[in-house]
């Protein structure tokens, strides 16, 4: 008998992946050797002050673009992550109430029409059990000494 269970094999990266980490960690290489290119050219001796504000002035810029760029990044996936809560998770949450409230209900039904008669009959036989050991007084001891 074959007990083994056939599950797919999971799923391996892109090869598209790779290349995009690959393409991203040259350009930051570059971005890097051109900041450092730009800096050593700008800190040498004869190179005016006027043109060291201009470069600093257009790596501000720069910089102010690619934070616009990653708060633009950030309000596309705030915006994603809202839709995904109001189509996914909220209708999870209806189903999980749902099920709550008929577990609630079953365990209601089973309270009322199973519990409370075993419950009842323990009573009944209790009662039953502490008559018969009224009625013979003198008889056996039982068997938990009273």
């Amino acid at each position: 008998m074959n007990n083994k269970v056939n599950t797919p094999p999971l799923p391996t990266s892109r090869p598209t992946s790779l290349w995009v980490k690959v393409g991203l960690g040259i350009g930051a290489l570059l971005v890097v050797a051109l900041f450092v290119g730009v800096t050593f050219y700008l800190l040498q001796p004869e190179t005016p002050t006027a043109r060291i504000r201009d470069v600093f002035l257009i790596f501000l810029a720069l910089e102010v673009f690619l934070i616009g760029l990653a708060l633009f990044v950030l309000v596309v996936q705030l915006a994603i992550l809202i839709n995904l809560i109001q189509n996914e998770v909220k209708p999870i949450l209806r189903s999980t109430q749902e099920t709550v409230d008929t577990v609630r209900g079953t365990t209601e039904f089973l309270s009322q029409h199973l519990v409370q008669p075993v419950i009842k009959l323990n009573e009944y036989l209790a009662v039953f059990q502490h008559l018969g050991g009224l009625v013979r007084p003198f008889g056996k001891p039982s068997k938990k000494g009273e």
